[in-house]
């Protein structure tokens, strides 16, 4: 009985559950019929209404029907049909097609609270929280030109022409192409917009202005329906030739994909054009689907994903018990007389939990896993969006890459989109690589330049300073030239321009009053504001300069140096004491004369040069200590050990003796600085007056780098240098002058009387100035390697800045130090230790042959064999050392003849007296004990 009960409940809780899901469920579609994504969308959402009717799983009992309305192409008949589609109660849209429909739809739908599930409305605006029941389920445009921005960075190309349709949805695209560039440091040039429907002389004259301008890469941004008339227009023109880059948005690919215009007409008019396509990853269910249509393109795709989606969030949403119910809205009502029944119009009670069971979906489709996230507006969109590079060659399109959001890059890998693919393994090509080869139009692999002179007729406008002085770098053309301008700077401009392999048409400008040197800085703000396409002249490249525009390859190496003056350095009676310090005389003079006393020890004994009497060999050794250092010395050294010491001594005079002579002529000769200031570190030390060139940048260099006061800064112009340098701080001149050395190189040829002093302090150059990521500051650096390597600027150079009178000299001896111990200690130590070695060798020599000749001296021989010899006295000693080597010798010889003479008559002796000896001694031991 209870069983039959529990049964009986279960029955009934069942019927209710059947009972709750209502038999059908009506969602809508809105599109245009008869148009390339219409066409697949149409035949895309039929099927997927029919496999969800016979999938038994997903509605469980609930038949899905699709009521379709055609909106023509037109914002105004697409808002019509999308009343009348609520009129009939649906559940959710599906659509619409149009990004301009969408923005108005949105609005219905919000206020009715019935989801918009687009496919194809890829506006980025409409991701905007303005519009919380759309929920794209397609990838919006600013991924698709994050892609296309990405092929432009990858090429190098830094302008960009966009021909759009002007709607919202190409409005929409070209701004977040704007968005796209400007990441990449590249930017849209030209917007070439033509209105929906236009004919094939609309479009021609949209091209051929664009054509005027420099950029040749186009973006086409454009309806798959429209999109092929621009192409054909572009043929037309003859600009599907080499040279030109075109890249279209997704939309042809889906008009290929479709099989729109005919065979002959896609591959025709679009060989060479890179084109992207929404990422689909290979699946059986969209082999499938392809297998059951012929034209299906992405846009069909992703329009059957999104019925799926919509009905996967009905069943759950019903799965939950909810209910299906209407209610009438207090702000929609009709006005009095009005036929447009609005008050027909009912709300979606249960709106919200559909949206939210719309937002959680999340299962594998047609195009890969079906997942919607919040964008960045607050819109909902699709996850991992990722592109397909495509390039249209031959019959048909080739792959040549990918672009995906997770790495915001190009690769020719796979996206990972599918755990599938993230293991599959890569190589390191492919890792690194990140497009394949692409074939351009014209039948070219090598990537067109990107650009080229625009031929708009107006000739590109260079501002030229307008110098007062030293004009042979630029200034007017005193001579009344075609250009209006000449100098050095001109001269380089024109020839690297002629180096161009297309023509530059110029017209220069003079910047300044004539008056004095203008502000350079204004003249490169000029540029960066569009005053000027660029500027030439002598511009030094600096960093809150390059901030603004981009140089060219410098073409003068520059630099600031201190320009400082000097005089002849003044001489007196005394002037020859000055190349040595005091203390270096000193020590000089005290190895004179000890080097002279120990070559005397060294050489008395040996050399009769070194004797004589007391007062004589005095003499003998001052005037041979002094005489060596002229080589003049006319004593010979016989020893060894004087030789020694005298080659070493010899090689200390020398290098003493050229020290002192060139220390000597740069003291008599080289000319001295009269402020005392020897380079940057004294100068800034200083308190004294700075000058510097009109319009130079040296002022904030000198302020903001530096450090220097404003008050010590004079600006002067270079007429004026020499003047304020001559009279000096204390007569309201300037201490130095700080300025860039190819001004100073040409104001010292002609002024002697001043010298640079220290070293360059900064390293920059000569460069011209032109807007930024203009493309002729790259051509142009091209072309100023180019007359570097030939020499021509070399020759331009010599012709406008010829030397001056002035010989040039150097520097390095202005205001000379005078020599010091601190420079010879070395070689001082190297020949005292040579003169205590040699002492002391010859002082052990003479100790052993003293002992030995006061050995045999001392004593008389025949107490010789019976003690040792004492040591003589210091006098004795004195006495021996003033002896003559030979005598010594000749002593010691004699001597030791004696000895052994002696030595022979004492063995004798002995032997005579050796029997009586002999026989005394026995008796003597036989006596009685």
């Amino acid at each position: 009985m209870a069983l039959l009960l529990r049964l009986l409940c279960l029955c009934s809780a069942l019927a209710v559950a059947m009972a709750a899901r209502p038999p059908s469920v009506s969602i809508g579609a809105l599109f245009t019929f008869d148009s390339v994504i219409g066409s697949s969308a149409a035949t895309a959402i039929q099927l997927a209404v029919d496999d969800i009717n016979r999938d038994a799983t997903v509605l469980r009992g609930t038949n899905l029907t699709v009521l379709m309305q055609d909106t023509m192409c037109s914002g105004f008949v697409g808002t019509i049909q999308a009343l009348e589609l609520m009129e009939k109660q649906v559940v959710a849209v599906v659509g619409p097609q149009s990004s301009g429909i969408a923005h108005v739809v949105s609005h219905v739908a919000t206020e009715l609270r019935v989801p918009l599930v687009s496919f194809a409305a890829t506006d980025p605006a409409l991701a905007s929280a303005q519009y919380p029941f759309f929920v794209r389920a397609a990838h919006d445009d600013s991924f698709q030109m994050a892609a296309v921005a990405s092929v432009v960075a990858n090429f190098g190309w830094r302008e960009v022409t966009a021909v759009y349709v002007d709607t919202d949805y190409g409005r929409g695209g070209v701004d977040a192409l704007g968005d796209a560039l400007e990441a990449a440091r590249a930017r849209i040039t030209c917007k070439a917009a033509f209105p929906p429907g236009a004919g094939r002389a609309a479009l021609s004259d949209v091209l051929v202005r664009a054509n005027m301008m420099e950029s040749r890469v186009f973006v086409v941004h454009a309806s798959p329906d429209s999109g092929l008339d621009v192409f054909a227009a572009a043929q037309g023109l003859n600009m599907m030739g080499a040279g030109y880059v075109w890249i279209a948005t997704e939309w042809l690919a889906a008009a290929i994909d479709s099989g729109s215009g005919g065979s002959a007409r896609r591959t025709g008019l679009v060989q060479g054009v890179v084109t992207l396509r929404q990422y689909t990853p290979e699946s059986d269910a969209k082999s499938s689907l392809q297998a059951r249509t012929r034209r299906m393109n992405a846009y069909g795709l992703f329009a059957y994903d999104a019925v799926w989606a919509t009905a996967r969030a009905i069943d759950a949403f019903l799965g939950d018990g909810g209910n299906i119910s209407f209610s009438a809205d207090p702000n929609i009502r009709d006005a009095n007389g009005s036929a447009l029944r609005l008050s027909s119009l009912r709300v979606f009670d249960q709106g919200d939990l559909l949206l939210r069971k719309v937002m959680l979906a999340d299962f594998t489709g047609a195009t890969g896993r079906v997942r919607f996230d919040l964008d960045g507006g607050g819109g909902m969109a699709l996850a991992d969006p990722a592109y397909e590079i495509l390039n249209v060659g031959g019959t048909g399109v080739r792959r040549v890459g990918y672009w995906s959001n997770a790495t915001r890059g190009l690769s020719v890998r796979v996206p990972p989109i599918s755990r599938q693919q993230e293991q599959e393994p890569q190589n390191a090509t492919t890792q690194t690589q990140k497009l394949y080869s692409v074939i351009w139009p014209g039948d070219t692999t090598s990537p067109p330049r990107g650009w080229v002179f625009p031929n708009n007729g107006r000739p590109l406008r260079i501002g030229v300073p307008y110098r007062t002085t030293y004009t042979q770098f630029v200034s007017r053309d005193p001579s009344g030239g075609p250009d209006g301008v000449s100098g050095y700077c001109v001269d380089v401009f024109k020839a690297a321009v002629a180096l161009l392999p297309y023509p530059v048409p110029v017209s220069f400008v003079l910047f300044g009053d004539g008056v004095k040197n203008p502000s350079y800085s204004e003249l490169v703000q000029r540029v960066a504001d569009g005053g000027f396409d660029a500027a030439v002249g002598d511009i030094s490249i600096v960093t809150n300069r390059t901030r603004v525009v981009d140089f060219t390859q410098p073409y003068v190496e520059s630099g600031l140096v201190i320009v400082s003056p000097v005089k002849a350095r003044s001489s007196n009676e005394w002037a020859f004491l000055k190349p040595f310090t005091p203390g270096m005389w000193a020590i000089t003079g005290a190895f004179f004369l000890f080097v002279g006393a120990v070559v005397w020890i060294l050489e008395h004994r040996f050399n009769p040069e070194f004797r004589g009497s007391p007062r004589n060999q005095i003499v003998t050794i001052f005037w041979f200590s002094f005489s060596t250092m002229f080589f003049a010395h006319r004593e010979n050294t016989v020893s060894t050990l004087g030789r020694f010491v005298l080659l070493i001594w010899l090689f200390v005079v020398l290098i003493i003796n050229s020290s002192y002579t060139a220390s000597l002529t740069s003291i008599l000769t080289v000319q001295q600085l009269s402020t005392g200031i020897q380079g940057l570190d004294s100068l800034l030390s200083s308190n004294q007056p700075i000058g510097y060139q009109v319009g130079s940048f040296a002022r904030s260099y000198l302020m903001d780098e530096l450090g220097v006061p404003a008050s010590r800064l004079r600006e002067l112009a270079i007429t004026d240098y020499a003047g304020s340098l001559q009279r000096g701080p204390a007569n309201g001149g300037v201490a130095a002058i700080v300025d860039e050395l190819p001004y100073v190189e040409l104001f010292l040829s002609t002024s002697c009387q001043f010298r640079t002093v220290g070293q360059e302090f900064t390293k920059s150059g000569w460069g011209f100035a032109f807007q930024r990521d203009s493309p002729l500051a790259v051509d142009l650096s091209t072309a100023i390697l180019t007359l570097s390597e030939n020499g021509d600027l070399q020759r331009i150079h010599d012709k406008w800045l010829s030397p001056g009178t002035c010989d040039a000299q150097s520097t390095d001896g202005v205001g000379a130090d005078r020599l010091n111990l601190s420079s010879f200690w070395g070689l001082f130590l190297i020949c005292g230790v040579a003169c205590f070695v040699a002492l002391l060798v010859y002082l052990a020599r003479i100790l052993c042959q003293f002992c030995d000749y006061h050995h045999d001296q001392g004593l008389p021989p025949e107490r010789s064999l019976r003690r040792p010899a004492r040591l003589g006295s210091i006098r004795d000693l004195m006495s021996f050392v003033d002896m003559r080597e030979a005598e010594v010798k000749r002593a010691i010889r004699s001597r030791s003849g004696e000895r052994r003479l002696d030595r022979s008559m004492g063995a004798s002796s002995l032997s005579e007296e050796g029997p009586s000896s002999s026989l005394s001694r026995p008796s003597s031991s036989m006596s009685p004990v």
